[in-house]
């Protein structure tokens, strides 16, 4: 019998732990939409020395190296990640978060899918040292709020030493920086799929990350070859970029869209609403009336609730075996539940 075999990486932890599964099975992830839009990350997973320019439409980013651990990668991002939804829990519930988070590291390894071991753990540190150093100068405004000096991704860092069990490193102290937390507060960030973590190849993680930002909720979404070179932060030639984009083309495994390319047009599709190999049902969609009745609801209440959250919460639920007689009425109810029941 022949083997099925999957591009993406393996679930490393598919029991999860109590709170790692409250935050991200009922709070979606979410993804600040600035470094969505941008290349900001490295997808070299070697020490990459470069000082980034990226000029395009009005934006202007330089990013500048730390010497002694290099740009941080795509894969450290999964701390912003991870922190950025344990702050949009509190936003949700109407809370004003701190800067400052205490984790435990142990919960940020499991949640984004990484191993648990010593070696899990030395690489978790350098991709705090990476986040740290960098520095970046950009007119991105986030939440209206433009940074003019240089700023680091996160501020600092902390680890926390049990004092009963030599070098066991069981809590983790994180300084965001103003830039990015001001992106959270603003609630200008967009969920992304748990399966996001699976990918083990950092353009296809920014492949991804341009599907959703760019492609969203459309139908389909398409960009020349060259532009998207450009906005994925590839320093490969051009050549080997359409090599590999035609090698995600063949297995088109990218959670959420479809991704094809004809002619060095590249076209990314909403699996949304698509029957998928293994599911039941094909998930229903909530008209555009409702949609907008829903936004005003959420609005007119003022409880803080992230409008997108509540629409990701629901579709969950759809995507659970939910088969509401009218998904419009059953959408509506789900938003005056959650705007009432809101702390």
């Amino acid at each position: 019998m022949a083997i099925t075999r999957t591009p993406l990486l393996p679930d490393r932890h598919p029991h999860k732990d109590f709170f790692i599964a409250d935050i991200f099975d009922n709070l979606p992830i979410k993804d600040d939409m600035a470094s969505m839009g941008h290349p900001m990350f490295t997808l070299s997973k070697n020490k990459d020395l470069r000082s980034i320019r990226y000029e395009k439409s009005g934006v202007n980013i330089v990013i500048s190296p730390s010497f002694d651990y290099g740009l941080p990668t795509i894969f450290d991002k999964d701390v912003l990640l991870y922190c950025g939804s344990l702050l949009m829990e509190q936003v949700n519930q109407g809370k004003i978060p701190p800067k400052t988070l205490r984790i435990s590291s142990h919960d940020l390894l499991k949640a984004t899918n990484r191993i648990i071991t010593g070696e899990g753990y030395g690489l978790l540190e350098k991709a705090l040292h990476r986040l740290a150093g960098v520095l970046i100068s950009t007119n991105i405004k986030t939440n209206g709020i433009k940074q003019v000096a240089g700023f680091h991704l996160i501020e600092s860092f902390h680890f926390v030493e049990s004092s009963f069990v030599k070098d066991r490193r069981v809590a983790l102290e994180i300084t965001l920086s103003d830039w990015f937390y001001n992106s959270i507060i603003g609630k200008e960030v967009l969920t992304i799929n748990p399966k996001y973590f699976r990918l083990g190849k950092a353009l296809e993680r920014r492949l991804y990350e341009i599907a959703r930002k760019h492609c969203g909720s459309q139908k389909e979404w398409s960009v020349s070859l060259p532009t998207l070179h450009e906005k994925s932060g590839s320093t490969s030639p051009l050549k080997m970029f359409r090599f590999y984009i035609g090698k995600i083309v063949e297995s088109n495994h990218l959670p959420d869209y479809t991704i094809e390319m004809e002619n060095d047009l590249v076209t990314f599709g909403n699996r949304a609403g698509q029957k998928v190999q293994g599911d039941l049902f094909s998930v229903p969609r909530i008209s555009p009336e409702a949609i907008k009745k829903g936004a005003v609801i959420v609005q007119e209440a003022g409880t803080g609730w992230d409008y997108d959250a509540i629409r990701e919460q629901f579709t969950l639920q759809l995507l659970g075996g939910f088969q509401p007689k009218s998904v419009n009425g059953a959408f509506i109810n789900f938003v005056k539940k959650k705007v009432a029941n809101c702390p």
